[in-house]
């Protein structure tokens, strides 16, 4: 199996399993890891999901021999191993140990939160093999860095360091080498300790607001969170406050 899967207090750790190739992904690694994603999406026991890679990397893309061989590593409607174009209810954070490049930059930027190592580096190296980083680097990066600084990158196609786009605000936190992992479940149980449904809803609008217009931006988040002011998870949290002890959600 190219993917290992674990779960604890609600946190889940996807983990791309292919040190041979840099968790290079391949047709059967890219099944694995987008079957994994989804379980995390369903399962209500998951309340926060962690992807990562094994053998000191995270992912260096594309298994390029698999593309010759003509291996489907794009799924349908959800993208690149599953991830770049998932509709994922749950938080996703990539703690990210060496390579993360072309495609694996990608299911990067698709996660909410990136923990990164000292040593990691990034790149979207796909115009150095005659690509192009449609599984989102195109369209993500210039979200989530200045303008000048995704172009370099997309058009060179160089490998940078975590501390550069740290300095950009792409990621959270550089931890030392060997703690991506740690530093990334240490803020995952933050994330899973608050109320499921609360955390869902603010991922939502999160991430839909983007494109909303600004005369209506208030109104359609009201439309979203205004259930969660109803539910039982509130009236739960607001007795577990009062009655100093911690909330036991429902996510409802």
């Amino acid at each position: 199996m190219a993917v290992k899967f674990d779960l604890e207090n609600g946190v889940a750790i996807i983990t791309i399993d292919r040190p041979e190739a840099r968790n290079a992904i391949d047709g059967a690694t890219a099944l694995a890891v987008s079957e994994l994603i989804q379980r995390a999406n369903s399962d209500r026991d998951i309340r926060v999901a962690i992807l990562t890679g094994s053998g000191g990397h995270f992912c260096a893309g594309m298994d390029l021999k698999a593309f010759l061989r003509g291996e489907l590593m794009r799924l349908p409607d959800v993208g690149f191993a599953g991830v770049t174009q998932a509709r994922i209810s749950k938080p996703l954070i990539a703690a990210v140990e060496g390579y993360a490049l072309a495609g694996g930059f990608e299911m990067a930027l698709a996660c909410d939160l990136v923990i990164a190592a000292e040593n990691a580096q990034f790149g979207l190296t796909e115009v150095k093999r005659g690509l192009v980083a449609n599984a989102g680097g195109l369209v993500r990066l210039p979200r989530q860095l200045p303008a000048k600084i995704a172009s370099e990158l997309v058009l060179t196609g160089d490998i940078v360091p975590a501390s550069l786009l740290a300095h950009h605000g792409l990621i959270n936190r550089v931890v030392p080498s060997g703690e991506a992992l740690n530093a990334a479940l240490g803020c995952a149980r933050k994330i899973a300790a608050n109320g499921p449904l609360a955390v869902a809803v603010s991922k939502q609008v999160l991430s839909e607001s983007q494109d909303w217009l600004s005369t209506e931006m208030f109104e359609r988040q009201y439309q979203l969170t205004a259930p969660v002011f109803k539910s039982a998870d509130a009236r739960e949290g607001a007795s577990a406050f009062a009655e100093k002890r911690t909330p036991i959600w429902r996510g409802e």
